[in-house]
């Protein structure tokens, strides 16, 4: 299997609109306050919340059908995804992501669809790798991405100043895998790519396993021993209710609770410190201190009241939530002509009304309202 770039055998256009595409026009156009302000690097929200990340999806293409993300029987052949003249450029991302950065982000992270599938993604890389945060610092640049491009990608993000990398896997057992990924691609050429990665220099690389109830749970203990001692960190993540496409329901969750268990129960592990606050991985050592694994609970645990991530769309529209129903179409002001002062205002004004709290008030009613695609807004 050989994956092409974005701009690299675009599927033909065709006129079957899903109802997908409707969500994605679900947007707002930002307000521009009567008074415009100077970004202070403190944004907070309705809760106190502050803005420090922001999640960057460069693509809406992908080259696995994860059925989870991005199930075939939605995301066919006939699908239609965005045009190119429709996605940010490296330009307009770079001015978005300094505008964020007054605003005090000071982590970004790349995601898409398949990130590495947008071409020359080491020219805006090094782009942002110019940026300061708003205290003057380097700004930190991560990438989650399926690796299956990294063999390829990996010595050059690190060059353009990519400082970290997470890669999906979903499980290392072969059926299940090629099953989840829905394109019959191997564990092995995923593993490829971490080794590459590795190579390069990127550590810790951080692994990310999407669990679902009698999918993949079986092989929770798997990862965890295959990776431990690697210098890798696998994260155990509950199967959720994003977008409107994967057919969620809780009985699917696998708790990180019972997660937690079963790998203690194989290979003893203590509860460690955060790194940061709004950490949304609980992090759990080896006794033997052979490295760490993390849960991410945001079904069973939610994290809601320390979230301070933003997340900007493939076409530039800003959701303030991995649930948000809708977004604000900052795209249209930077190509309308608005100056950096007038949308650094509207940046401002939106996450000081942002009361986002999904994962708070789940219920099955709130799970199955539309919501727009993971692969739109990034995961």
């Amino acid at each position: 299997m050989e994956p092409t770039s974005i701009d690299e055998g675009q599927p033909p256009m065709t006129t079957n609109v899903m109802t997908i595409v409707d969500q994605r026009t679900t947007n707002r156009v930002p307000v521009i306050p009567v008074h415009t302000s100077t970004p202070g690097g403190m944004l907070s929200d309705t809760r106190g919340r502050l803005l420090r990340d922001l999640r960057i999806s460069v693509t809406d293409r992908c080259n696995f059908r994860c059925t989870y993300c991005m199930p075939k029987s939605v995301f066919d052949k006939d699908y239609r995804f965005l045009p190119k003249p429709e996605l940010l450029s490296f330009e307009e991302i770079t001015r978005m992501t300094r505008l964020f950065a007054a605003h005090g982000v000071e982590k970004i992270r790349l995601t898409g669809g398949e990130p590495l599938l947008r071409k020359n993604l080491e020219v805006l890389i090094e782009m942002l790798a110019a940026l300061k945060t708003h205290d003057g610092n380097p700004l930190d640049i991560a990438l989650t991405t399926n690796a299956s491009l990294l063999p390829k990608k990996a010595q050059a993000l690190k060059a353009a100043g990519l400082q970290r990398i997470t890669v999906s896997l979903d499980s290392l057992d072969e059926a299940i895998f090629r099953g989840m990924n829905d394109v019959d691609f191997p564990v092995a050429d995923v593993l490829r790519g971490i080794d590459a990665a590795h190579d390069a220099g990127f550590a810790p690389i951080k692994i990310n396993m999407v669990v679902k109830k009698g999918i993949n749970d079986q092989d929770i203990v798997a990862m965890a021993r295959h990776f431990k001692g690697s210098g890798h960190i696998v994260r155990f993540i509950e199967f959720m209710d994003v977008g409107s496409s994967n057919g969620w329901r809780m009985n699917d969750v696998v708790p990180s609770a019972e997660v937690v268990s079963m790998i203690n129960a194989q290979m003893p592990i203590i509860k460690a410190e955060s790194n940061y606050t709004g950490e949304v991985a609980q992090r759990w050592a080896y006794a033997d201190g052979s490295g760490e694994i993390g849960v991410i609970s945001s079904v069973t645990q939610a994290f809601c009241s320390t979230c301070t991530r933003a997340r900007l769309s493939t076409d530039g529209k800003l959701y303030t939530c991995l649930f948000a129903q809708s977004g604000d179409d900052l795209r249209a002001l930077m190509r309308s002509g608005k100056s950096d002062e007038q949308i650094a205002s509207a940046i401002g004004l939106i996450w000081n009304q942002r009361e986002d709290r999904h994962s708070e008030i789940r219920t099955e009613d709130t799970a199955q309202r539309k919501k727009v695609e993971m692969s739109y807004i990034g995961g």
